[in-house]
């Protein structure tokens, strides 16, 4: 039998290493090598449900948040990347300072402060076991600031803490992103602050990712993204933009597609898709995606078949590849629902403009997604807003602008028009007696601690496809704020998303948004 010579032998291993269909190796930046065929990317939705909501039904297979938390850290071995808007993991129960303050040893044992105390052990574990952590936040909240990352990172080289202020590059804005990365396989993202409140006392929603390392890979990107803001001079890289999109001059990065071509600055960060002869981020018709095969655990649901799923980002300046921004990522899965199924849509904050930039700017892009569906699909579309001690006061005029959608699909026999858009507030109970529980050495009235006691979630599923993000729903999160959402088409994290919101919104709990009066809406 004649052996093969050697060229030969080359293209046949050229040919079963780089062709071969069914087996891919990949390289992660870490240098570690992982095969396709031997990771199996598993996925569970995760939640803080509030102490004292007794009507308000479990869904099973729900993961918590404090949980989550604490084996991202107790499991990782070589690496962990957190982005974080703050840190009050440890209660202040004694610091008057505090919206802790004046709570028994007994008060905060029953709203489940321990649970923080444990996620930041877990913490400290992984940075005695010389596991590379890096903390990035905005510059904090009252009082604690940096305080909890700045002690993690104080002695151990291991630990790098940075703070970066959005406001530098964009005039506003803050890092309101908040994204768990162990080992760059094991991925958070989600609504939950790195907060004891968050754990217990707010209600939240994220997803939890294991064995996923291409995704992580990706959300690492942008981490990394972030990270070199933080080491950069925002004042030799930033410009001001007469921004036509918006109507406003405003400050942003000088790579800022916004920015007119011969304007523009190289930038320090990977290269993003150019669309030429346009000023802007257009929506793009085939952003990036994974094709990965997700397990869920616990549900049946085979995961034999691949579903499309997809990562979003902002602000758009951080984009990279052909990743779409998260303000079309809302918009595209809004729109994806079919002819009379449901889109379900959960935030805190709803607002049809901008909160916290100089000039008000008008921003309609989700509000017009909505009708659209109602009108062209006959969608019904649910809304869940949180009402808590924290309320925007314009948006209950906004939501009832919305609702005026029903009046328009039916004002004509002729429009053969059947959505219709229903709104409700989400009203945890002891919203509006949250603070301190002594100020000045005089009692209050207040029965939970301050800036609790809210719905917290940021998530919207139509029928065929899920999008779980960390923005609340108004101009600013999207243009001058950092967020990142995870998307997908699974089926079963489609169908689990339906029933938390389901359970939330057939609960005792909310209320639903009254229209606006007919006679208000004609008068002169």
């Amino acid at each position: 039998m004649k052996t093969l010579s050697v060229p030969l032998l080359l293209i046949l291993y050229f040919f079963l290493i780089f062709c071969n269909p069914i087996t891919r190796v990949h390289s992660s930046s870490d240098g570690d090598y992982y095969d396709d065929d031997e990771v199996q990317c598993k996925a569970w939705l995760v939640q803080s449900i509030p102490t004292d909501m007794p009507h308000l039904s479990l869904v099973p297979g729900v993961l918590s948040t404090a949980d989550v938390f604490r084996w991202l850290a107790g499991n990782s071995s070589r690496s962990l990347d957190i982005i974080a808007q703050y840190w009050q993991l440890i209660a202040h129960p004694q610091d008057p300072r505090s919206g802790d303050y004046g709570y028994s040893k007994d008060d905060m044992l029953r709203f489940g402060a321990n649970d923080g105390l444990e996620v930041y052990r877990e913490l400290e574990n992984a940075a005695d076991r010389d596991v590379n952590i890096r903390l990035l936040q905005h510059s904090g909240v009252y009082p604690d600031y940096t305080e909890e990352p700045s002690k993690l990172a104080l002695g151990r080289p291991n630990v790098k803490s940075v703070t970066l202020l959005l406001k530098e590059w964009w005039g506003s804005g803050v890092v309101h992103a908040k994204v768990w990365i162990s080992d760059n396989r094991d991925v958070y993202i989600g609504s939950a602050n790195n907060d004891w409140k968050s754990l217990t006392q707010v209600k939240e929603l994220g997803i939890y990712l294991v064995g996923c390392p291409r995704i992580a890979e990706e959300v690492k990107i942008y981490y990394d993204n972030l990270w070199k803001l933080a080491h950069l001079n925002s004042s030799a890289y930033t410009k001001q933009v007469s921004d036509q999109q918006w109507q406003t001059t405003r400050k942003v990065p000088c790579w800022s597609h916004f920015l007119h071509r011969k304007e523009r600055c190289r930038s320090p960060l990977p290269k993003y898709l150019e669309v030429k002869h346009v000023t802007g981020y257009p929506v793009l018709s085939d952003p990036d995606t994974f094709n990965v095969s997700i397990e869920t655990p616990g549900l049946n649901y085979s995961s034999s078949h691949t579903q499309s799923s997809y990562l979003s980002f902002a602000p758009p300046e951080l984009l990279f590849g052909q990743y779409q921004t998260d303000e079309q990522a809302w918009v595209d899965t809004i729109k994806s629902v079919g002819k009379g199924e449901t889109v379900r849509i959960s935030t805190m904050d709803w607002l049809g403009q901008s909160q916290y930039t100089s000039q008000t700017l008008y921003w309609s892009s989700l509000s017009s997604a909505i009708s659209e569906v109602v009108f062209s699909k006959n969608a019904k579309v649910k809304l869940l807003v949180a009402y808590w001690a924290h309320f925007i006061n314009s948006t209950d005029q906004y939501l009832k602008s919305l609702l005026y959608t029903n009046n328009l699909c039916a004002s004509s026999k002729y429009n053969n028009c059947y959505g219709k858009v229903e709104i409700k507030y989400y009203l945890v109970p002891g919203f509006n007696l949250t603070g301190p529980s002594t100020i000045n050495n005089t009692a209050t009235k207040n029965i939970y601690p301050g800036y609790t006691r809210v719905n917290h979630g940021k998530y919207a599923v139509s029928d065929v496809r899920a999008h779980i993000g960390t923005s609340n729903l108004i101009w600013d999160y999207f243009y001058t704020t950092a967020g990142v959402s995870f998307g997908t088409y699974n089926p079963a994290i489609v169908s689990k998303l339906q029933k938390i919101f389901d359970t939330d919104w057939n609960s005792p709990y909310v209320q639903s948004v009254q229209p606006l009066e007919e006679s208000r809406a004609f008068s002169s």
